[in-house]
């Protein structure tokens, strides 16, 4: 169950992550957005400790938790990186925005 409960959490954090183009049309949703994805993936990660040093197993392997508790950290300190506060992906219609 917390196996279960933990991947679902990352799928949701990635899912976030794929659509933070459309999420982000202001400046408020976009920050929202990065930390709800932060949250989730921190989480995630703790759970996925939880699962790791309980002796629990992910996909029948008792190994494979610790690595991706640390790639749902990563992607949590990647999802509130800003680069120098530019805008980099535009949303989802880049040819409608004022410049």
């Amino acid at each position: 169950m917390l196996e279960s409960f933990s991947l679902g959490m990352c799928g949701i954090a990635m899912i976030l992550w794929m659509s933070i183009g459309t999420l982000s049309k202001t400046t408020q949703n976009e920050i929202l957005t990065q930390r709800i994805i932060a949250f989730i993936c921190i989480s995630s990660s703790f759970l996925l400790f939880v699962v790791h040093y309980s002796g629990g197993e992910l996909w029948g392997s008792r190994n494979i938790a610790r690595p991706f508790a640390v790639i749902s950290i990563i992607v949590a300190i990647a999802s509130i990186m800003n680069i120098k506060g530019t805008e980099i992906q535009k949303g989802s219609y880049p040819k409608l925005k004022k410049k």
